[in-house]
């Protein structure tokens, strides 16, 4: 637990604002901030349909603040990550736990919300699907904080210029798939696989679960274990969120139904 505390004091940081801040009239640095502008909304592709699910129910107003706060949430984990989550996500389990969040997330964006009543649920699904962002963007950012760290090399101020720049160009991403779902809903099915597949392949990146994979079928075929978790992961979402749907709906035929018999 030192270790996290030493991140999270506020003097490291300071420092390292300052001493990148030395580096501004470097041409290295800036083109080190096309870099990781690049590389992130390269990365960022997930990220941007779990955004554009999650925000994809809520009314035209509230979908835009969704998907504002869902970007510029994603933006800050990712500087967060450099510090302190990409090395707890380093100890064993707890990308399992994630992963399996995950996993939950993928078959819940398949089901509807039901309508919103009034302000007070219309407030709450919108802070429901930023929570959503959130926990999915702790899970899938792991990896990409891999290679927009090694571009930053420890320049805080670069690595905040980079990701801060990419902010509206993942909500543009988001905005696009989201009027995509509108008009082709099976994409929605599409995105739910997507996640799926990213959750099994973190799944078995865990390094408790990546150990028992290389001791059961060796180093050589560890890879291929990890691709076949997340061609199960990706089909177990799609069934689960499948029979969710079918549930909630069926619950809704028969509310309806002791509706209308009370009002007869």
């Amino acid at each position: 637990m030192g270790s996290v505390a030493q991140y999270l004091h506020p003097a490291p940081w300071r420092d390292w604002f300052h001493a990148s801040a030395a580096q501004l009239d470097l041409a290295v640095f800036w083109f080190a901030v096309l870099q990781i502008i690049f590389v992130n909304v390269l990365l960022s592709g997930d990220n941007a349909v779990i955004i554009a699910m999650a925000c994809r129910s809520l009314p035209m107003e509230r979908r835009r603040w969704g998907i504002v706060i869902g970007a510029g949430a994603a933006v800050i984990l990712r500087v967060v990550f450099v510090g302190v989550i990409a090395r707890l996500m380093l100890l064993p389990y707890l990308k399992l736990v994630g992963g399996a969040a995950l996993l939950v997330i993928a078959a819940k964006l398949i089901v509807p919300d039901d309508p919103d009543k009034d302000e007070v649920q219309a407030a709450a699904h919108l802070w429901r699907a930023v929570m959503i962002i959130v926990v999915a963007d702790i899970v899938m950012s792991f990896d990409n904080i891999i290679a927009i760290a090694a571009i930053a090399q420890g320049n805080l101020l670069l690595l905040v210029i980079g990701l801060a720049v990419s902010i509206p160009l993942i909500m543009a991403g988001a905005a696009l798939i989201t009027v995509l779902l509108d008009r082709f809903p099976i994409l929605i099915w599409a995105g739910s696989a997507l996640l799926g597949w990213v959750a099994g392949g973190v799944i078995a990146t865990d390094p408790a679960v990546a150990g028992h994979l290389a001791a059961a079928f060796g180093e050589k075929l560890a890879h291929e274990a990890e691709l076949a978790a997340a061609g199960a992961a990706m089909l177990l979402a799609i069934a689960a969120g499948g029979l969710w749907r079918r549930l909630r709906e069926a619950n809704a035929r028969a509310n309806a139904a002791r509706a209308q018999a009370r009002a007869a």
